[in-house]
């Protein structure tokens, strides 16, 4: 009993230390992310317009410019990593992610469809975004639904829907005109131009609802990783826990994907990340997040003045958008989880 609690405590403290740690590095890339740009800000006066104490030029540079663009950067991966751990734990499929299995394409949709036939932009267009996702999640569940829903078959079936989702985007592109195509497409690439308080206000405040429902559900996650026999015969609500953390996760992909689009990938490498930096840990759901805010940070600031002498079609504002940088990424580490499952015996 002595050496149970001996390596309990090792793992929690492990844990803690990846969280401490992953903190200190999104805070750092956000402040380089404030301070850096086209006009360089000393951190000294960083610091002084985040307290107040800054004169109305740097506030302006700082607050209104940059700081509405890091904090979505931040939400974003919060809320597309907590997503990922989620699908990924529940359903027990490394593939499980909103953006492999249709969540996102069907806000894609919906997005696509408002700009087309409606002429919606701004935080009307967002809407239609999250309306879109939440729809689809509800039809992947109820095209999965056998007597209960099984991870693999809501897996298959998200697969299928979303494959069917993306030829309709590709249809409705082809249908737009060439300055709403060009709209369009930047926004699918996933992308934080432009973003202003006006669009972070809602995300932040969907946030503030949607993550303690999502931590209260997380209670039934331990038993329901066992598997459904197990968690059945330990008295784990399968089909009641199940819906709920997979409705916490749709929404947070949802929000995500109406605010900055369809940031592929963020979703998808968080968790395995996270699990990897603190094993045995479970969904490690405060770490996902972390990490996704991390990458997004991190990959919105190699956008912004790494990778800016990429030439953009008109309309890109002169910058890549982050969800090319984060494809690029994750693409790879598809790729290889694929063909490490195909050696493995488990890719059909």
């Amino acid at each position: 009993m002595h050496e149970v609690a001996r390596v309990r405590r090792a793992g929690r403290a492990r844990y803690l230390l990846v969280c401490v740690v992953l903190a200190v590095a999104a805070v750092a890339v956000l402040c380089a992310s404030l301070a850096y740009g086209d006009m360089a800000v000393p951190l000294s006066d960083v610091v002084a317009a985040l307290t107040g104490r800054a004169d109305p030029a740097t506030w302006f540079i700082v607050g209104e410019l940059r700081m509405p663009r890091a904090l979505m950067a931040i939400l974003v991966g919060v809320a597309f990593g907590l997503s990922g751990a989620v699908f990924q734990s529940v359903l027990r499929n490394p593939l499980a992610s909103p953006d492999v299995i249709g969540i996102s394409s069907g806000a894609s949709v919906a997005a696509v469809l408002a700009s087309s036939l409606f002429a919606v932009s701004g935080v009307l267009l967002s809407a239609f975004a999250l309306a879109g996702a939440v729809l689809t999640g509800l039809l992947i569940y109820a095209l999965a639904w056998r007597r209960g829903v099984t991870g693999a078959r809501l897996v298959l079936v998200g697969i299928g829907i979303g494959a069917g989702l993306s030829s309709v985007v590709s249809y409705l592109m082809t249908r737009s005109e060439v300055t709403e195509a060009q709209s369009a497409l930047l926004w699918l690439t996933g992308s934080l131009n432009g973003r202003s308080w006006d669009l972070l206000r809602p995300l932040a405040w969907s946030l503030v609802v949607v993550l303690p429902l999502l931590f209260l559900a997380a209670r039934q996650m331990p038993v329901l990783q066992l598997g459904d026999d197990t968690a059945a015969g330990l008295g784990g609500r399968t089909q009641r826990g199940r819906p709920a953390l997979l409705a916490c996760a749709v929404a947070l992909a949802g929000v995500a994907t109406a605010a900055a689009g369809p940031v592929g990938f963020v979703a998808f490498v968080s968790a395995p990340v996270a699990r990897r930096l603190a094993p045995g840990r479970g969904a490690s759901l405060v770490a996902s997040g972390l990490t996704g805010a991390l990458l997004v940070l991190v990959a919105d600031f190699a956008a912004q003045h790494v990778l800016d002498l990429v030439d953009l079609p008109a309309g890109s504002a002169g910058q890549l958008p982050v969800g090319i940088v984060t494809s690029v990424i994750g693409a790879p580490y598809l790729m290889w989880l694929l063909i490490r499952t195909n050696r493995a015996g488990r890719g059909g």
